[in-house]
């Protein structure tokens, strides 16, 4: 009754209006930083969210979910709304958050298109500082890394690269079409290819992309977008990952189809946790 209870509040956008305004949801807190990257030589925005009582001092280290696109994730993607809704509904635990800019356009593409540099900031540089000043876990099975679009593609690239970072990916409409290094150029779908040349261990993956996505990348000239998607998801399936896989019902690519999933995948991943 507790899962069914969560995917309704998930998929309906975590409750009604009315149902907010009977029980007030208490909220986290978001502070911004700037830090100089490390690794691309520039400043980085990110933002860190705490769950509402955060304790640095209590036994258990906080679970963490790292976000690609965190401008976006901070409203038009809710994700700190959604973590303090899901924590209220009893429907996921206290969590904190590390939410990343990634800018626009080509630099943007560049950091999410199954890019190494992506993987030497957040694990040389992030990922200890997040530690570092908050209470936060080291266990991979308690980290969550999610994203969508080339936000989804950064994502599913930095757990297969480092499983021991990432233990579970929710990847929304990821684009895996792409070829290395951010390349819109032949061999596509190369992540795909690297999984069945090395598959990952003890990653979880949840995916999602819409129905409506069956559609050539690059103007006609590259792969189908839900046909790399698919491609992506049978790898896994054939490497033996744990994958839960959906396409969604005339969902199509853009944050109104994802925003109101978001909590799903979220809770779908923390619902196998032991102790949540």
């Amino acid at each position: 009754m507790r899962t069914s209870l969560l995917l309704s509040l998930a998929l309906a956008g975590l409750g009604s209006a009315s149902a907010r305004a009977q029980r007030p949801v208490p909220h986290g807190r978001v502070e911004a930083f700037t830090l100089a990257d490390s690794t691309w030589h520039r400043p980085r925005r990110v933002w860190v969210y705490t769950p509402p009582g955060y304790d640095a001092a209590r036994p258990a280290p906080y679970p963490l979910v790292v976000a690609f696109d965190g401008e976006e994730y901070l409203d038009t993607m809710p994700l700190p709304a959604t973590l303090d809704s899901l924590l209220a509904a009893g429907a996921a635990p206290a969590m904190v958050a590390l939410l990343i800019d990634d800018g626009e356009g080509a630099i943007r593409t560049r950091e999410l298109g199954n890019a190494r540099g992506m993987v030497e900031l957040l694990a040389g540089q992030l990922l200890p500082w997040v530690r570092k000043v908050w209470h936060v876990t080291t266990d991979p099975q308690r980290v969550i890394v999610t994203g969508s679009s080339a936000g989804g593609l950064g994502a599913t690239y930095v757990a297969v690269e480092r499983p021991d970072l990432f233990g579970n990916v929710w990847a929304q409409s990821p684009a895996l079409w792409r070829g290395a290094e951010g390349s819109n150029a032949a061999p596509y779908e190369w992540l795909t290819t690297e999984v069945r040349a090395r598959p990952p261990r003890g990653v979880r993956f949840v995916i999602d992309v819409g129905a409506l996505e069956d559609h050539p990348t690059l103007g006609g000239r590259g792969p189908n977008f839900i046909g790399a998607v698919r491609g992506f998801n049978d790898a896994l399936r054939a490497a033996g990952a744990a994958v839960t896989y959906t396409e969604v019902t005339a969902g199509n690519h853009a944050p109104q189809w994802w925003a109101p999933r978001l909590g799903w995948g979220i809770a779908t991943i923390t619902a196998g946790w032991q102790g949540r």
